[in-house]
Formats: structure tokens, sequence, C-alpha cells
């Protein structure tokens, strides 16, 4: 279903302040993958961490693949104090925000050498922490706008996305400009980050929530009730909706779309710092640039992805993704060349945003907002599945190629290449649905 609304008025839902509410989310979103991502990658590779133990370091990723079991509470369960002061989304997010600041203060006081199980954990916990704030974050964004107000949905999906590569990639910069441009270790930068968190709480505490378009929350005589609604009805609703085979189709989709993606990114500071690129490139080129590009085209992929739909933009969002990875296999190849690398970044950053907002918008669409946070996080933990659990073997990939970064880049280019398949096959009945949703809407 294509948009016929002229060009020049998709800019004006920019204005709408609760767009930057989400952009604001997004960012606190993204920005514990530079804890435990990104940056515990660099610091692992520095000490000598061989190239398969940073892979299974990913394995605590896999918070974010499993948070829906514990996603009804987001849903359903007060937290005590907070809740009174500022609602149901927002006192999971401080509460979560809290835990992740007193791990990362805990990191702080460890050697990764001598202390690498309590790295682990303290990792661990902070992936559980952000996990479970993805699952109010998620629900407040679905929740800020109504069932009537599809652009501003659309917007808000692109939104989340830019802000959660400027958290990711914008603020991820700076610990690699503190150890390279200064006399600071990794624990002094996860010292500097403790106050980015610290501002981050602040940012939630001064937001508003979001309770104009949350159906209420019944109310239940019995545990058995409150179950069968809780973790029951949001599974069954869907398959009910959708059928079985629609279903199952759409759910192997989201498990396979960014596998290859995830395994080029898990190990991509490793090879940079392999290659012979130093902390300052990686934090100019990967970082900066990678957050500058995304916003743009994240925004940009919201208005495509209006006018080609949904599964049009999927389909080469997903194509263009996969060839953008062969950039990185002619970077293996020639060497440490920032002008290749610059080149590389900017492609693999335009096709990242691209799919990924299409991503988002269409399991957005699968959502009944009656199971918001529910729904959502079974989605996204599903697609998180392929992307944490499976790339944790990427180091082991990489060693078992004998080091051969070069057709490590063509394997992860190859891996999309399923899910598109599952997509075009899917094509009629997703096309019916999402024209029958914006019917709706309209």
């Amino acid at each position: 279903m294509t948009s016929s609304q002229p060009w020049y008025k998709d800019f004006s839902i920019y204005r709408e302040p609760r767009i930057w509410v989400i952009f604001g989310f997004g960012v606190i979103s993204g920005f514990p993958w530079v804890l435990i991502g990104s940056m515990l990658s660099a610091w692992l590779q520095e000490v000598g961490v061989d190239r398969s133990a940073i892979g299974l370091f990913g394995v605590v990723f896999v918070a974010y693949s499993v948070n829906a079991l514990w996603s009804p509470l987001v849903d359903r369960v007060k937290v005590p104090k907070l809740q009174r002061w500022f609602g149901q989304r927002r006192a999971w997010m401080l509460l979560c925000l809290f835990g992740i600041l007193a791990a990362t203060l805990t990191l702080t006081q460890l050697d990764v050498v001598t202390d690498i199980w309590w790295v682990a954990l303290m990792a661990l916990v902070i992936a559980i922490f952000s996990a479970t704030q993805d699952v109010a974050i998620d629900a407040y964004r679905i929740e800020t706008f109504g069932p009537h107000e599809a652009r501003l949905q659309s917007a808000g999906a692109a939104m989340a996305t830019a802000g959660w590569w400027s958290g990711y990639s914008g603020l991820g910069a700076i610990p690699f400009f503190l150890v390279d441009g200064t006399s600071l270790f990794w624990q002094d930068a996860y010292t500097v980050l403790c106050f980015v968190i610290g501002a981050q709480i602040l940012f939630v505490m001064a937001t508003r929530e979001s309770t104009r378009y949350r159906p209420a929350i019944p109310q239940f005589n019995r545990w058995q009730d409150w179950l069968l609604s809780t973790l029951v009805e949001p599974i069954t609703e869907y398959f009910k909706r959708s059928g079985w085979q629609l279903a199952l189709g759409m759910l192997a989709f989201i498990f396979l779309f960014k596998i290859g993606e995830a395994f080029l990114g898990r190990m991509s500071i490793v090879f940079y710092k392999e290659i012979g690129f130093s902390n300052d490139d990686i934090a100019v080129y990967s970082k900066m640039v990678t957050w500058w590009v995304t916003i743009v085209f994240a925004i940009l992929g919201s208005f495509v992805n209006l006018k080609l739909g949904i599964v049009r933009g999927l389909l080469t969002g997903g194509i263009a993704m996969s060839a953008s990875n062969l950039m990185f296999a002619w970077i293996a190849g020639v060497g440490p060349n920032t002008n290749l690398l610059l080149a590389a970044v900017i492609i693999d950053g335009f096709t990242a945003a691209w799919s990924t907002v299409a991503f988002v918008a269409f399991i957005s669409l699968l959502c009944n907002r009656a199971f918001t946070a529910t729904q959502y996080a079974l989605f996204a933990s599903l697609g998180n599945l392929g992307r944490t659990l499976l790339s944790s073997y990427s180091g082991y990939v990489v060693n078992w190629l004998n080091g051969d970064w070069q057709l490590f880049f063509i394997l992860t280019a190859i891996m999309v290449t399923p899910s598109l398949l599952i997509l075009l096959a899917l094509r009629k009945p997703l096309t019916r649905l999402e024209q029958n949703y914006q019917r709706e809407l309209n």
C-alpha cells in the first residue's frame, strides 16, 4: 500500500514532540550495547583474548532473545515506589537504568585478565537489565501513537532506529577517543560512561508516561486467570489472527533476517583492530560516520517504506544489506585503507538503517495493542535469538577459516538468502495483511 501524501508533508511529522521522546528512548536502548559490545570487544582484543572467546562473550546478548519470557511482568507488575511517581513504563525503565549503572560501576573496578569471569557476569547483568528496559521502551513507543496515526507510528520506528544508533555509534565513539587520545584505561572510560547513564536517568524522569492509547489492564480474581491472560493469550491471539501457516512463516523470517548482519557486527571491532585500524579510526569511521549516516537514512527509509510498503521495503533492504557486507571483504583484501572504510560504513549504515526501519515497522504491525509489550517482545526476541545466539560462534567461524576475513564476510552476505526466500513465498498474504491494516487506519 503506497502513500499519496506529498513528500514535503512527510517532514512535518518530525515537529511532533512525541517523536523526539521516542528518539531519546532509542538512545537509551542502544547505549548498553556499547558497554557489553564494541567497547568490551576492543578491551578483550587488546589484552590478547582469543577470537573465539570474544565471540562467546556475545552469549550475554541472548538476554535480548529471551526477554519475552518476562515481558508480561512489564505489562502487569507494578514497580514499588517508582510506579506511583513515574507510571508503568517509565518505572521499569528507571529500575533497569539503576541496575545498568550499578553493573557498570562494578566494571570500573575489575581487571579483564584476572577478573574475566566477573567481567562476564557484569556484562550479563547489563544485558538482562537492558533487555528488560527494551520491553518497556518498545511498549511505550507503540502506545505513544493512536491506531489512527499510521504515519507517526512509521516515523516513530524511524526515530527509534536513529536513536538506537545514536546511543550505540554516537555515544559509542566516546570510549575509543578516550583510550586512544588520553592516558585513560578502559576502566576509566567505563567511569566516564556512568555519567552518561546518569543523564539518561534524568531524561526518563523528565518525560511523561504514555497512557493515552493503552487498553485498560483487567483485574483478576484467580492467579490462573492472570497466567492465562498474561502468558497464553498473547501467543494464541497471534496464531488465531494470522493462521498457522502465515504465523510460522513470519516467525521464521523474523528469526533469520538479521543473522548475517549480526555475524559481521560481532566480529567487526576485532577485524578492524587485526587489519590495522587504530582506536581513533574506529571511533571516527565505525562510530561517528555510521551514527550520522544511520540517522539520515533511518528517516529517509521511513519515507521510502511508506511509498513502497513494508514488504517491498524489507525485500529491497535485505538485498542491499547482504550486498553491503561484500565491502568488508574488499577491505580484508586491501588492508587498512580509511577511504575504503569510509565507503564501507556509509553503505553499511544506509542498508542497515533502511532494513531496520522496515523490520521494526513490520513487527510493530503484527502486534495487538491489548498485548503490546508481550507480543512485540516475542517477535523482537525471536529476531535477537538468531542475531545473538548464533553470532556468538562467529569467532569460531573466523578461526575455522584460518583468519580468512574475506571468505568470512562473503559468508555473512549469503546468510540473508533464506529469509528473503521466505519473504518472497509469503509476499501475497503479507501484502494483503498490510493493505488491510492500512485500510483500518484510514
